[in-house]
C-alpha cells in the first residue's frame, strides 16, 4: 500500500520529451538561423539575445519545466528576476507564450510520436488523425487539417506532424481499425491544396520553417558531420557538463 501511495503522489516525467530536449544545446540566433533545417532540431536559441549564458538560461527552465510540470507564468517570473539581475529588460507575456509554448509543445509531440511509433502501438492503432484546438485562435490552414485521417506510416507525416507553427496547440490522435469503421471515418493519402474554412478559402500548408517532423531527425553521438557552430555548442556543453560532475 505505501508503494501505491508513493506511486500516486510521485510526479511524473514525460521522458520522452525530456530526452528530446536535452539533446538540444544552446546557440547564437545569428549561428541558429544559419543551420540547415535538419540541423535546427539539435538546436535551441532564442531571438533577441546573443550572450550564451542568457540563453542557458532560457534552456534550463524551458528544461525544468517539462521535466516538473513548472507553469508558463512561473517561466515568465524566474526569467524576468534574471534577466532585470543582468541588466536586461524582461520579456512580455506574448514572448514568454510563445517561447515557452513552442519549445514545450515541440518536446511533447516529439515524445507522444516516439510512443505512437512503438510497435506494440502501431500494430493496434495504425491510424493517426490530425487534431487541431477548433477556437478562434486556430490558423486557417491547421484547421482544415483537423479530424484528417491518414496511416501511421503515410509520409504526410513527415510533413503536417506538429507543432506547425509558433504557438501551435495542435496534436495527433491514434486510432484503430474498429474506431476508424465505427466512426465512418475516410482515410486519406493526400493533403488538399487548398479548403474553404469558414466561408473563404485557405492554403492548406503548415506555417514558413514548420514543415519538418522533428521527431524523425535522430541525434548521431558522432558530430563529425556538424556545422561548426553546433559542434562547438556541443562540445561546450559537455565541457560544463564535466565541471558540474567533476567532484
Amino acid at each position: 500500500m505505501k508503494d501505491l501511495f508513493e506511486l500516486l503522489t510521485k510526479d511524473i516525467v514525460f521522458e520522452e520529451a525530456a530526452a528530446f530536449f536535452k539533446g538540444k544545446v544552446p546557440v547564437e540566433p545569428s549561428e541558429f538561423y544559419k543551420l540547415a533545417e535538419k540541423y535546427k532540431t539539435f538546436a535551441f536559441t532564442v531571438s533577441g539575445y546573443s550572450k550564451i549564458q542568457v540563453l542557458d538560461k532560457f534552456y534550463d527552465e524551458i528544461l525544468r519545466a517539462i521535466e516538473t510540470g513548472t507553469t508558463m507564468k512561473d517561466f515568465k517570473e524566474t526569467m524576468n528576476q534574471f534577466l532585470q539581475d543582468k541588466g536586461y529588460k524582461g520579456i512580455t507575456n506574448f514572448q514568454a507564450d510563445n517561447i515557452f509554448r513552442t519549445n514545450i509543445q515541440t518536446a511533447y509531440q516529439v515524445g507522444h510520436y516516439r510512443q505512437m511509433m512503438d510497435p506494440g502501438v502501431l500494430k493496434l492503432r495504425p491510424y493517426w488523425q490530425y487534431d487541431a484546438v477548433n477556437d478562434k485562435s486556430t490558423r486557417p490552414s491547421h484547421l482544415a487539417m483537423d479530424g484528417r485521417v491518414y496511416r501511421a506510416d503515410d509520409p504526410i507525416w513527415d510533413t503536417w506532424y506538429p507543432p506547425n507553427g509558433f504557438r501551435c496547440r495542435c496534436g495527433v490522435k491514434t486510432l484503430s481499425a474498429r474506431q476508424v469503421k465505427e466512426r465512418g471515418l475516410t482515410v486519406e493519402e493526400e493533403v488538399p491544396r487548398s479548403a474553404e474554412i469558414n466561408g473563404s478559402f485557405v492554403n492548406v500548408h503548415p506555417d514558413p520553417k514548420f514543415d519538418t517532423n522533428p521527431a524523425k531527425v535522430a541525434f548521431k553521438p558522432d558530430l563529425a558531420d556538424y556545422p561548426d557552430s553546433l559542434k562547438n555548442a556541443f562540445e561546450r556543453r559537455e565541457k560544463t557538463q564535466d565541471k558540474q560532475d567533476a567532484p
